[in-house]
C-alpha cells in the first residue's frame, strides 16, 4: 500500500465535514489533481517578469487571477487536463512580484515599507534579504489531515512579525540569526526531498513564512519549472535537513510528469491584501492561527495592534473565495471570555464549514514561563496551564455554536483507520 492509499483510509476522512472542507486538498495530496502552483504555470503571465515594475506585475496578477480560477475549476471538477507550461507564467510573475515588494516591504500588515536588501533598517521581522531555514522534517504532530501516515513536510523558517509572549517557539521566532541560510534552489531541494519521501504536503511556517515570501515563491517558480535537485545537492543542508539523498522509488509527489505535493500556509495570517491575492493562486490549503479576540490581548501578549481585524479581514477572504481551510486557536488560561468565544462566534458567523481544531496545548513559555529568566511579571495570569474548566468552556461554547470542531480537536484519542 502507497502513501496515498494510506491517507485516503484515515478515519478523518469519513466525516463529511471535513472531507468536504478539505476536499481540493486531498485531491492534490493523493496526486489525483495538481497543485495550484502547477495549474498557475500552465497561465501566462502576460508581461515580462524580468523587466517589469510592482505596479505592472500586480496589474497584471489581478488580470491573471480569473484567468487561473477557470483553469483551476475546470481541472477540479475534471473538465481540463493540466496543459502546457507557459513561458513566462503566473508563478514565475508571482516570483518576482515578491522579489519587488522585498524593496519596499509590506509582506505583513507592519507595511514597514523598508528596503530589506540593504540592511539599513530593520522592520518587525528584524530581517534583511537572507531567509534562515531553522529545521526541517516530517513534521508529526500536526492534525491528521496533515500528517497522515508519513508526515507533514515542515520547513520552519525564523523569524516572526509578531511577539507573543509565550510564543513555545520562541528560539526560532525571535532569533532572526537562527537556523541555516537557503537560497531558493535549496529551498525547492527540501521541498522536493521531503515530499518524494512520501510527506502529505509542503508546510511553510515558522515564525512566520509570509516574511520570507521572495524566497518562497521563487523556490516554487524553480518547482514549477521542472527543478530536481542533482547529485548530492542536499548535503549542503545538513545543519537543518538530513535527507536520504536517493528518494525511495514511490509514485507520491509525481502528476503529469512533474513534481506535485499540496502547499500549506500555516501562518499567523497578520497579513495585508497584496499578499493576500499573490497567495491565492499558489496555496492549496490554509493553516490559519486566530488567538485573540477584539480587545487589546493582542497587543497585551503579542504587541500586535489591529490583530482582530487583520485576521478577520485575511479570513473572510478565505471564506469569499472557498479556500480550503483549517482553523487553529489555542486555548488561553484567563482568556476564554475576551479571546475564546469572540473568536468562535465570529467563525461560526463567517466560516462556519471550516474544521476548527481547538487546541488545549498551550504552556507558559518565554516571557510566561517562572522558571526562565527571561520571565515577566506582567504575564503572570498567563503563567499556568489552562484549567479543565477552562477548556470545556471553550469546547461547549463552539458545540453550542455548530462549529465542526471534534474531529480535528480529538482526533488523537481515536483511531487511524
Amino acid at each position: 500500500m502507497d502513501g496515498r492509499t494510506d491517507f485516503d483510509r484515515l478515519f478523518v476522512w469519513q466525516d463529511e465535514t471535513v472531507a468536504r472542507a478539505l476536499s481540493w486538498y486531498r485531491e492534490v495530496a493523493t496526486d489525483r489533481r495538481p497543485a495550484k502552483f502547477r495549474i498557475a504555470a500552465t497561465v501566462p503571465a502576460g508581461v515580462d517578469p524580468a523587466t517589469a515594475d510592482r505596479v505592472a506585475l500586480e496589474e497584471a496578477l489581478v488580470r491573471a487571477t480569473p484567468l487561473f480560477l477557470v483553469r483551476w475549476r475546470a481541472i477540479r471538477e475534471g473538465r481540463e487536463e493540466l496543459g502546457p507550461r507557459a513561458e513566462p507564467s503566473l508563478v514565475d510573475l508571482c516570483a518576482a512580484l515578491a522579489e519587488r515588494m522585498l524593496a519596499r516591504c509590506d509582506f505583513c500588515r507592519w507595511e514597514c515599507g523598508i528596503d530589506r536588501r540593504r540592511r539599513e533598517r530593520r522592520g518587525a521581522c528584524r530581517l534583511g534579504e537572507e531567509s534562515r531555514v531553522a529545521c526541517a522534517f516530517p513534521h508529526l504532530g500536526e492534525e491528521l489531515v496533515f500528517r497522515g501516515l508519513r508526515g507533514s513536510g515542515t520547513i520552519f523558517f525564523t523569524s516572526c512579525n509578531m511577539r507573543c509572549a509565550f510564543c513555545q517557539n520562541g528560539d526560532i521566532s525571535t532569533d532572526c540569526d537562527n537556523g541555516e541560510p537557503v537560497d531558493a534552489r535549496q529551498l525547492a531541494t527540501l521541498a522536493f526531498l521531503l515530499r518524494r519521501q512520501g510527506c502529505h504536503n509542503i508546510n511553510f511556517v515558522g515564525g512566520e513564512p509570509a516574511v520570507h515570501l521572495h524566497r518562497i515563491t521563487a523556490a516554487i517558480a524553480l518547482l514549477a519549472r521542472g527543478f530536481r535537485p542533482g547529485g548530492r545537492e542536499g548535503c549542503r543542508l545538513g545543519g537543518v535537513f538530513d535527507p536520504v539523498m536517493e528518494p525511495p522509488e514511490s509514485p507520491v509527489g509525481i502528476r503529469d510528469g512533474g513534481f506535485n505535493a499540496p502547499i500549506l500556509w500555516n501562518s499567523n495570517m497578520f497579513l495585508g491584501e497584496p499578499v493576500m491575492r499573490l497567495l491565492r493562486v499558489l496555496v492549496d490549503v490554509w493553516l490559519p492561527d486566530f488567538k485573540f479576540g477584539p480587545g487589546r490581548c493582542a497587543v497585551t501578549l503579542a504587541r500586535t495592534p489591529r490583530y482582530f481585524e487583520t485576521v478577520t479581514r485575511c479570513l473572510a477572504r478565505l471564506a469569499e473565495w472557498g479556500e480550503d481551510v483549517l482553523v487553529r486557536h489555542l486555548v488561553m488560561p484567563a482568556h476564554v471570555d475576551c479571546c475564546t468565544k469572540p473568536v468562535l462566534e465570529w467563525l461560526a458567523h463567517h466560516l462556519p464549514r471550516a474544521p476548527v481544531n481547538i487546541m488545549d496545548q498551550y504552556r507558559p513559555d518565554m516571557f510566561a514561563e517562572p522558571g526562565s529568566p527571561h520571565f515577566l511579571e506582567r504575564y503572570r495570569e498567563i503563567a499556568r496551564r489552562p484549567t479543565a474548566r477552562e477548556l470545556d468552556a471553550a469546547w461547549a461554547h463552539a458545540r453550542r455554536l455548530g462549529l465542526p470542531f471534534a474531529e480535528v480537536t480529538f482526533e488523537r484519542r481515536g483511531r487511524l483507520f
